[in-house]
């Protein structure tokens, strides 16, 4: 099963401008959450409080998601600017829509629902409540081509299971891939396994003892992670 094969997450607006973002890697892990509220109720002469159910708080999702454009531009094309290509859509899913929200007549509204999807598998509708992007690649005239965005999201759709990793059971055969221009094993292996310290493996793999130096248009085993 190559790359192109696997699921691809997706975050997309729900409701007013119609903002997309394909997650150039999917996240390697991710948490999910949920707490509920017990206030104390404390008796007289009581050792310990009373705990009365007040309900539950929504479930929360977070991740940590890479972009790059370094290793995208290919027969030496220039990289695009990361922010362009990818940040920039996800910014917008924070900023306030005018037209969006209950009170649209004192014109207050707010930011956008979105959903995020992996795959057919499963899907989490929420607000984004967090938002924190860390440039870590530069051309050299500054332009950033690699990010890591954190980001939380908030449940605003019910659901009673937990979601399932649609790419979380076994792959099967060993599988190839040509190593194209700007590739790197790090890359490669968050692409492949979603943890670029699985770089040893397909290193080991396929004997190569400098993983700096891969040759474009060579074959590289992807073994099973």
């Amino acid at each position: 099963m190559s790359a192109a094969q696997l699921a691809q997450a997706v975050i997309k607006t729900l409701d007013g401008e119609k903002v997309e973002v394909k997650c150039l890697f999917n996240p390697k892990e991710y948490t999910f959450a949920k707490t509920n509220s017990w206030p104390k109720e404390q008796k007289a002469a009581a050792n310990t409080p009373v705990l009365n159910f007040g309900g539950g708080n929504p479930a929360t999702l977070n991740m940590d998601l890479l972009f790059d454009t370094y290793q995208s531009a290919k027969n030496g094309g220039q990289s695009k600017d990361v922010r362009t290509a990818y940040i920039n859509d996800l910014w917008k899913m924070m900023f306030v829509d005018k037209g969006l929200g209950e009170k649209k007549k004192n014109k207050q509204g707010r930011p956008p629902k979105v959903q995020f999807t992996w795959g057919k598998a499963w899907s989490f509708e929420a607000v984004i409540t967090s938002l924190s992007v860390t440039f870590t690649l530069f051309l050299p005239d500054g332009t950033p081509v690699r990010a890591t965005a954190k980001v939380a999201f908030q449940q605003i759709q019910d659901t009673k299971e937990l979601p399932q990793n649609p790419t979380s059971g076994g792959i099967g055969g060993e599988r190839v891939r040509t190593v194209e221009e700007g590739d790197r094993l790090d890359l490669i292996a968050h692409e492949e396994y979603g943890d670029t310290a699985q770089w040893r493996l397909i290193a080991a793999a396929n004997g190569i003892s400098d993983p700096r130096n891969l040759r474009t248009g060579s074959t590289l085993v992807i073994p099973n992670g």
